[in-house]
């Protein structure tokens, strides 16, 4: 039966999902063993948004966006909206009057496993969305989902209180009692990258950056110039 709320969930140290957004997804996707990543099908609405926050989770009824209004409540500053449909629908459930009063509570963001309208208000608002689509289709109230408790989306679970990081290149979610481990990894791989990054604009190739030769030899790869690849080719 739906309608739950749970309040005063445990929550990630908002200073360490800070940290995590500022290495950004991709580093921290690796950072944590390639894990974590939602689908490639949530996108920022508008371009340029960073954020890393402790996780509100809200599950809607197809079409209706009622739980939405009941999670702002629980929300607190620094916190990241997470919301997915018990079954799959593109409706609009959100657009910039409810991002006006997330914002007025200090949420950095929204991602959402459904539409989104409003998106040059939002925009202009500088409130950050990711989102499965854009659609102008209203929603209804009145059928009631979840809030903070553990919820699938987008091909991830995502506990409340786990840290949500997104950019331009998606989203990625790191349990809670992870997070100050995945940090360091997080700042080891930029460390790495940064070192390797120096390397390249030296001019060297990843064939010696990344020590691959051994490997590509063992793979069996074989260097032919053209004249005897073209007297193999006659044969």
């Amino acid at each position: 039966m739906s309608g739950l709320v749970v309040t005063n969930p445990p929550r990630a140290d908002i200073g360490v999902a800070a940290q995590l957004a500022a290495h950004g997804v991709a580093t921290v996707h690796e950072a944590q063993g390639r894990t974590g990543l939602l689908g490639s099908h949530l996108n920022p609405v508008w371009p340029g948004a960073r954020i890393g926050g402790p996780a509100v989770t809200v599950t809607v009824a197809p079409g209706d966006n009622t739980t939405i209004a009941v999670a702002v409540e629980q929300c607190r500053e620094g916190d990241v909206l997470v919301v997915s449909p018990t079954a799959p629908c593109d409706m609009g459930y959100f657009g910039d009057l409810l991002a006006t009063s997330l914002q007025a509570r200090g949420v950095l963001g929204l991602v959402i496993d459904a539409g989104v309208r409003d998106v040059a208000d939002l925009e202009a608002m500088g409130f950050p969305v990711w989102s499965k689509c854009v659609s102008a289709e209203g929603t209804v109230k009145g059928t009631l989902g979840d809030v903070n408790v553990p919820m699938a989306i987008a091909g991830q679970i995502v506990a409340p209180g786990d840290v949500i990081v997104a950019d331009e290149d998606g989203v990625v979610v790191v349990p809670r009692l992870d997070a100050a481990h995945v940090l360091q990894a997080a700042e080891a791989r930029s460390k790495k990258e940064a070192a390797s990054r120096e390397r390249y604009a030296a001019g060297e190739i990843s064939l010696d950056v990344n020590n691959m030769r051994p490997m590509i030899e063992a793979a069996g790869v074989r260097y032919v110039d053209h004249e005897s690849y073209l007297k193999e080719r006659r044969r």
